[in-house]
């Protein structure tokens, strides 16, 4: 009923449920106490003890004894309160922590079969779901295991008859949880993912909303999303008709369990010479051998729920991090060595490619979609590492340098680079916290974004979340500009001048070259015509590294390379043609 990996995250927080126990545990003495010291006041009225006023006196002392008792089970219950909020804000604060760090940790590379909306869900409502799986289950877990025992030794000494009997009952409550505990969890497993579906599902809608009514869809999508709302209700109701069943059983167990021991405390009165005031004390402890294992049956199914998050948690943190080691980097000069990967195992996304990218200089990397192009820049960024072959930094493999410095030294500019809901100047400053305006105007110069920028708010404009509030090939050129100031030794620019119009490409493509002659800069580029000023073109196909060399070399080759060259070439100057005409 416990799960061993979920409670090891806990770590340290460990001893807020040992101290949460034994302030439940104290204030179970307390309520026998106070239970205790009724049936010695009734004792006494029963013997007229107070018949006279002098011997009034006597009733002091349970009353003190209760009063006291009372205090203590007070403060034991506010304790109770507090340790656990502790426990489950302390938990909560660390799972949050480990999650960002574990996202941190990955780096570029995505997580496994979870999308963002899910990731998002486990992340945030999944570790509340947890809290209440740490702070209110497990500590009711133990407690229920100790309260019963704890009962047994005080009553059995009274009649042991009815403690064993109470004593006996008490198992039934967990035998009844273990049998809907395999189908809770089920139900938990498919509660989630159907929550995570329809999140992914409205999310999907509200990204793709434009599309949905140019395409006439939206209503469609309106139908599947109902479809996906209606199956999330009949999983929830059949959450809530198992919880409502389970407790149904538990009750019956609970009060059942009493009722026998209360029946059998009475015939002892009558058959086995028991002292009426023992029997009442027996009747009145009789709930509570039954009371905590109620309890925690009703906590069981929100644990349940959150363990099943708990799991989807686990699952991303167990995700193997890249490695990465210690070293630093002494040159940048990268060589990829007899390179091949997969990513399914079955077919290959690269084979056996050797590539070399010295300190300065344009190299660019061109072929196909599908050829393997994007699996490179994977292959540069270390979000993948390759199935043989090596990738060397400056004489050192990749894996043996140090993460952060590794990151220190290159940038990437894709197609999809992400900019911040910010100012333009905070987005500057996340690439170099100490870039200076004039640096940032020239860099916006370089991309031809300069008068755009002036003329629509300078540098204080915010940018709208995913950068709804400017165009896309202006928030390509902002991403590269961003990266320009950088200061980085090696630029991998992966399709970065897609979507933008020609003559700003010509100007980037400009900028990049004359970036060159100081970095390393590695282009992937669709558009062959962008990669003819590169000292080297490295041509790919299926996966495979077919040629190489500069485009006089490989034109010259008149092989994949210049056969792709000029069907571009051919299909450009017939479209100018057309519009021409």
């Amino acid at each position: 009923m416990i799960d061993k990996k979920l409670l090891k995250l806990l770590g340290n927080n460990k001893k807020y449920i040992f101290i949460t126990v034994g302030l439940m545990v104290i204030g179970l003495f307390a309520n026998i106490t106070i239970t205790a010291s009724i049936c010695l006041a009734i004792h006494m009225v029963i013997n007229y003890q107070v018949i006279y006023s002098a011997n009034a006196m006597c009733f002091i002392k349970p009353l003190v004894l209760a009063l006291v008792a009372v205090v203590v089970r007070y403060v034991a219950s506010r304790l109770v309160g507090s340790v656990r909020d502790i426990l489950g804000r302390h938990a909560k604060k660390e799972l949050r922590s480990k999650v960002y760090n574990k996202i941190v940790k990955l780096g570029v590379k995505t997580t496994n079969e979870m999308s963002m909306s899910g990731l998002t869900q486990v992340s945030v409502e999944g570790i509340e779901q947890l809290d209440l799986y740490y702070s209110s289950y497990i500590p009711q877990f133990f407690y229920s295991m100790l309260a019963p025992i704890i009962l047994f030794f005080v009553t059995v000494w009274i009649d042991f008859r009815v403690a064993v009997v109470l004593l006996c009952c008490v198992p039934l409550i967990p035998v009844s949880i273990i049998a809907v505990s395999k189908y809770a969890k089920k139900i938990f497993a498919k509660y989630w993912g159907k929550y995570t579906s329809m999140g992914d599902s409205f999310l999907d809608s509200v990204q793709g909303l434009k599309e949905l009514k140019i395409y006439q869809a939206d209503e469609l999508q309106h139908k599947k999303m109902n479809e996906n709302a209606e199956e999330f209700r009949k999983i929830t109701m059949k959450v809530l008709v198992m919880q409502l069943a389970s407790t149904t059983i538990m009750d019956l167990v609970a009060y059942g369990g009493a009722g026998i021991g209360i029946g059998l405390s009475i015939f002892g009165v009558f058959n086995w010479g028991l002292n009426p005031v023992l029997a009442l004390f027996l009747i009145l402890v009789a709930v509570e051998f039954f009371l905590p294992l109620r309890a925690f049956g009703s906590a069981f199914h929100v644990a349940m729920n959150g363990a099943s998050a708990g799991k989807k948690i686990l699952d991303l943190l167990n995700q193997p991090d890249p490695i990465w080691g210690n070293g630093h980097i002494s040159d940048t000069d990268i060589i990829l060595q007899n390179i091949t990967f997969s990513y399914d195992k079955r077919r290959d996304a690269l084979k056996n490619i050797n590539m070399s990218f010295g300190k300065t200089g344009m190299v660019s990397i061109v072929g196909e979609s599908g050829c393997g192009k994007s699996t490179i820049v994977n292959m540069l960024s270390g979000a993948y590492r390759p199935d043989t072959g090596t990738v060397i930094v400056g004489g050192q493999m990749l894996e043996d340098l140090k993460r952060e410095e590794y990151y220190s030294h290159i940038s990437i500019v894709s197609y999809n680079t992400y900019i911040f809901n910010d100012t333009i100047r905070s987005n500057f400053e996340l690439s170099n916290l100490n870039v200076t305006e004039n640096e940032i105007y020239e860099a916006l110069k370089k991309v031809n974004l300069y008068d755009f920028i002036i003329e629509n708010g300078g540098l204080d404009k915010v940018i709208s979340e995913d950068a709804t509030n400017i165009s896309g090939g202006q928030k390509q050129r902002l991403a590269l500009a961003v990266n320009l100031v950088s200061n980085k030794d090696i630029y991998v620019f992966d399709e970065a001048t897609s979507n933008i119009d020609i003559e700003s490409e010509a100007i980037i493509m400009k900028n990049i070259k004359e970036l060159s002659k100081k970095k390393s800069v590695i282009v992937i580029s669709h558009r062959l015509e962008n990669v003819v000023p590169s000292d080297k073109i490295y041509y790919m196909e299926s996966a495979e590294l077919k040629e190489s060399g500069s485009h006089k070399e490989l034109m010259d080759l008149n092989g994949g390379y210049a056969r792709l060259y000029n069907i571009q070439k051919s299909l450009e100057n017939g479209y100018s043609e057309e519009v021409s005409l």
